[in-house]
């Protein structure tokens, strides 16, 4: 394997081990025909891993090995970089084993799991980490063959964004003019700080009262410092907030309703 560590060979393989079991008697019986391969791959069951300045998040990855060797060890982890050898970010730094369990009806098959904690202050340096991470797997059959896959599946990793409203006058005399304001800011994981996301197109919506549904009323761009304005004609007694849809590095983001009483 071209980025195996010392540590991940000896913790993981022995640690592996443990939690697999091989389908040894079998394999014994079998001609070798090939490697492992990977299937039913997945980071964080599909989702964003989005995180802001201080919140830790713990992220499950899963996959299934086949090996009609049986599987003697495995294990995975997230890199990000243009390629492996020249990788400027692993998660987690220490790879724990993967627990996997073997198919009752085919011993060549182990659905294997592992999870562990990211942490934006120890393991997000640098705001450009945001974006795409490929996710490496990597397997040890019964006969000592090793097989890995550096990009078996991808995941983006975000910073958190958040997006405030105030719409005023309240209360306001029919058809005169509201004024809404608001904000949009973003997890800077370098100054572990939210600072204002300028250039950004933001949805304004409206719920009128008594409905469960808002309707988009105009899309504004963010300023500077991520400032938000525009103005709309009071017509309802009714809810106005900002959506932020996020981008391939940023999360998104919805402001709580402000309610505006129409006169």
């Amino acid at each position: 394997m071209r980025i195996r560590s010392a540590v991940a060979v000896v913790s993981l393989a022995t640690a592996v081990s443990a939690s697999v079991v091989p389908a040894a008697a079998q394999a014994a019986a079998r001609v070798p025909i090939g490697g492992s391969t990977f299937s039913n791959v997945a980071v964080n069951g599909g989702k964003d891993i989005v995180l802001g300045t201080t919140n830790r998040k713990t992220v499950t990855l899963t996959w299934t090995v086949t090996d009609p060797e049986g599987v003697a060890a495995t294990w995975a982890f997230l890199w990000h970089g243009p390629n492996t050898d020249d990788a400027d970010g692993h998660l987690p730094q220490y790879p724990p084993a993967g627990t996997c369990t073997v198919s009752p009806t085919d011993p060549t098959v182990s659905a294997c799991a592992m999870s562990f904690e990211v942490d934006p202050r120890r393991d997000l340096h640098r705001n450009s980490l945001a974006g795409t991470w490929n996710m490496l797997i990597e397997a040890q059959d019964a006969t000592d063959d090793w097989t890995d896959d550096d990009v078996a599946a991808t995941a983006k990793i975000k910073r958190n964004a958040k997006v405030t409203v105030n719409a005023s006058p309240e209360p306001v005399k029919k058809g005169r003019t509201i004024t809404v304001t608001g904000k949009l800011t973003r997890a800077n994981w370098e100054t572990h700080t939210y600072a204002g996301y300028r250039g950004q197109s933001v949805k304004l919506q409206f719920r009128k009262k008594g409905s469960s549904t808002y309707t988009t009323v105009k899309t504004v761009t963010t300023g500077s410092g991520g400032a938000l304005r525009t103005t709309v004609k009071a017509t309802k007694d009714g809810y106005y907030r900002y959506v932020f849809a996020g981008t391939g590095t940023t999360g998104p983001s919805t402001a709580a309703g402000d309610f505006v009483d129409v006169r």
